[in-house]
C-alpha cells in the first residue's frame, strides 16, 4: 500500500508538472520594431569640435563650459609656452585670480607649470596670461593636451590641439 502512495503521488506530480508546462498559453507574437528615423545627436550650442585660432594664432579650448575659453601658443626657439585665458567670445582677455596654471603634454608626456604674468593695465592679484618654459616646447610639433588650473576658486580644466600651419612647414 505504501508503494502505491508513493508510486501515485509521483506520477501525480509528474502530471500536473505536464500539465502546466503544456498548457502554458503561447507567448504572444513579438511586436515589430518600431520604425526609427535616425536623428542627429543633442547639440549644445557651445559646443563644437574646433574652435579655430585664437587671437593669439594659438589653439583654443573650453574653459568651464563656454565661461572661459584657454588659448595655447608656444614659441619654440625660446621654449617657452603661453597660455590666454579669454571670455566667451573667445577673443576678449578675462583677467582670473590665479597663481599658476598647470600645462600637462600628451605626446612627449610633460608638464609645465604656467606662472601668472598679467598683462599690461591687469590689476595686482589677476592675469589673463601665463608662462612657463621646458625643454621640450623646443621641439616643432603640434602640441595636445590640457590646460588646468583654480581661477577665481573654481577648478577648470581643458584639452587643446594645435593644428598644422604654416609656421612649423617653414622650419
Amino acid at each position: 500500500m505504501k508503494k502505491n502512495l508513493i508510486t501515485f503521488a509521483s506520477l501525480a506530480t509528474l502530471s500536473a508538472v505536464a500539465f502546466v508546462a503544456g498548457c502554458s498559453p503561447a507567448a504572444p507574437p513579438a511586436a515589430p520594431a518600431p520604425t526609427v528615423t535616425p536623428q542627429p545627436a543633442p547639440t549644445d550650442a557651445h559646443k563644437h569640435a574646433a574652435h579655430g585660432a585664437g587671437p593669439h594664432e594659438g589653439a583654443v579650448a573650453d574653459w568651464g563650459g563656454g565661461k572661459y575659453h584657454v588659448e595655447f601658443t608656444v614659441d619654440h626657439d625660446k621654449q617657452e609656452a603661453t597660455v590666454y585665458v579669454l571670455g566667451s567670445d573667445e577673443k576678449t582677455a578675462a583677467p582670473v585670480k590665479a597663481d599658476k596654471l598647470l600645462l600637462s603634454i600628451n605626446d612627449p608626456k610633460f608638464q609645465v607649470d604656467l606662472v601668472a604674468t598679467p598683462l599690461e593695465g591687469e590689476k595686482d592679484g589677476v592675469a589673463s596670461r601665463f608662462v612657463g618654459k621646458h625643454e621640450s616646447l623646443g621641439k616643432v610639433q603640434e602640441f595636445s593636451g590640457t590646460i588646468s588650473g583654480e581661477a577665481d576658486g573654481t577648478p577648470y580644466a581643458g584639452d587643446f590641439k594645435e593644428e598644422p600651419h604654416a609656421e612649423h612647414d617653414k622650419k
